[in-house]
């Protein structure tokens, strides 16, 4: 695992280098039907167009060879068996077991979770008062929140009845006073999303939603039954107040990034059932089949990591952009921002040492067509380099036929427009093309292929770390703000009078 690999010391990364000064065009690129015929492949139910890339057989030929000198295969064969991959913290990094059929149909822990589930969304499991559950409050902040938060916002369905959910993660109380605003503490269960339990943010607004069940249940002796804990840390949940039957573990190796599919998942199964979370579980995996199974070349995953190497590396892109053609996905461009930022931010490679090569682009986006009218300037017109990634969906049953064909022949246009531009004598209303993109087409927003397309990103941002040789499950870049934060607070850190300006315009001395 711990194999010297410098990237730009290996043939492939020097060949590419050379490649890149003569680079063909997007529409070279799409004129070229060697490079058409490699330019679309398929797995777990997604397909994944490449045709409108600056890309050739060649190029990508070098790409694949760069992938096979750095540790990619050792490095997968550990993520699939449980070895310790995440060597800063000595611990394996179990995300995809935890979506196996075997440990999907066997784990204690989520039978549990299938039998409250649906207990509360029966009525089975009452409140306080005797009534049936109407409100979910999901307290917890990073993984905790951004990923059942975007799987809810995107299975959510139109139609009468059901949950309301709502998440809470920010630690400005303006937000936790809204959304309690927003339902009836008899009829509200407070779901706390914590590893460890002592998560500041998650803490304090499970402190309020506690405090405001109290106000009006009757007391701390009453709350018992509307008090849910995702943690490790049990004791702590029970001091709480939490009860026994109502505290869902899981285990150390799942990241809080990678946690929608453990325990953290259970406000996905309360608001579109534990079937709808299991079929999100087996999507997962059918990814992670794939991934494991198909050559490189064939590989959606690796090809994305592939194209993200080529362009940050070698043409100079710094940030790449995800484009979801569907309003359900608004909150993912926001999931992977955690998910990629989080993992590949690193400055050191897996011995330590810094690095003298890029790594990490920023992710950022937005729906179109939304995006259009906001930022698509910028991507036309602009002087940076900035790869997309668009998604369609190729059916929408929540949406209409003439609507959902507007959407679709959007995407469509701006693919060939950022690709093949149109000239114009006046600059002005000149669009030179030549900018990159790739199209990945689920048949329809299922919870089947939603978690196929999470597993391709989280596999792909693990292609991305092994290829830039560094560690994608820790993230010790934000510890130190968190302890400033307490620090000073408790008036234990030796200030510059900088520092002490600021807190005092805070109206923090």
């Amino acid at each position: 695992m711990q194999s010297a690999f410098h990237p730009p010391s290996d043939p492939a990364w020097q060949t590419l280098t050379a490649l890149a000064k003569s680079a063909p065009s997007v529409q070279q690129a799409m004129d070229d039907a060697d490079w058409r015929s490699q330019s679309s492949m398929a797995g777990a139910e997604l397909t994944l167009d490449l045709t409108h890339h600056r890309l050739s057989g060649d190029i990508w030929h070098h790409l694949i060879a760069l992938l096979a000198a750095s540790p990619f295969e050792a490095l997968r064969q550990g993520l699939l068996t449980g070895q310790p991959i995440n060597h800063t913290e000595d611990r394996a990094v179990g995300h995809t077991r935890i979506r196996t059929p075997e440990f999907v149909s066997q784990d204690p822990t989520l039978n549990a979770i299938k039998i409250f589930s649906e207990g509360v969304r029966s009525g089975r499991l009452q409140s306080a008062t005797g009534q049936a559950f109407q409100s979910v409050i999901n307290i917890g902040i990073g993984g905790s929140d951004l990923g059942p938060k975007m799987v809810c916002e995107a299975l959510r369905e139109h139609e009468e009845g059901g949950l309301a959910v709502h998440f809470v993660a920010n630690v400005d109380g303006a937000e936790i006073k809204r959304v309690v605003a927003l339902c009836d503490p008899e009829t509200t269960l407070v779901i706390i999303a914590s590893k460890t339990f002592t998560t500041q943010e998650t803490m304090m607004n499970a402190r309020s939603a506690r405090n405001w069940l109290c106000e009006h249940l009757g007391g701390e002796q009453r709350i018992a039954p509307h008090l849910v804990a995702l943690t490790t840390a049990r004791e702590k949940a029970v001091e709480f107040g939490v009860g026994p039957d109502q505290i869902f573990s899981f285990d150390e190796d799942i990241g809080g990034r990678y946690s929608l599919w453990s325990s953290i998942g259970l406000t996905i199964a309360l608001q579109s059932s534990f079937a709808r979370f299991e079929a999100l579980l087996n999507g997962a995996h059918a990814m992670d089949r794939h991934f494991s199974e198909t050559p490189p070349e064939r590989n959606l995953p690796v090809a994305l990591a592939l194209l993200a190497v080529w362009y940050s590396n070698f043409l100079g892109a710094q940030s790449q952009a995800v484009i979801p053609y569907c309003e359900r996905l608004n909150l993912f461009p926001d999931f992977l921002q955690q998910l990629d930022m989080e993992s590949l931010g690193k400055r050191v490679d897996r011995q330590g040492q810094v690095l003298d090569y890029t790594t990490g682009l920023v992710t950022w986006g937005q729906t179109g067509t939304n995006g259009q009218h906001a930022f698509f300037q910028l991507l036309h017109q602009g002087t940076r380099l900035v790869p997309l990634d668009f998604i369609g969906i190729k059916q929408d049953p929540q949406s209409t036929v003439e609507a959902h064909r507007a959407l679709n022949l959007n995407l469509a246009a701006q693919v060939t427009a950022l690709a093949q531009g149109r000239a114009n004598q006046d600059l002005h209303r000149d669009y030179p093309g030549n900018k990159p993109s790739s199209v990945i087409i689920l048949d329809t927003l299922s919870p089947h292929q939603l978690g196929a397309l999470i597993a391709l990103y989280e596999h792909k941002v693990f292609t991305l770390s092994a290829l830039w040789h560094i560690n994608a499950f820790d993230q010790w870049g934000v510890e130190l703000g968190k302890s400033l934060a307490t620090a000073f607070d408790q008036s234990t850190y030796d200030q510059h009078p900088a520092t002490a300006t600021l807190l005092d315009r805070l109206s923090l001395e």
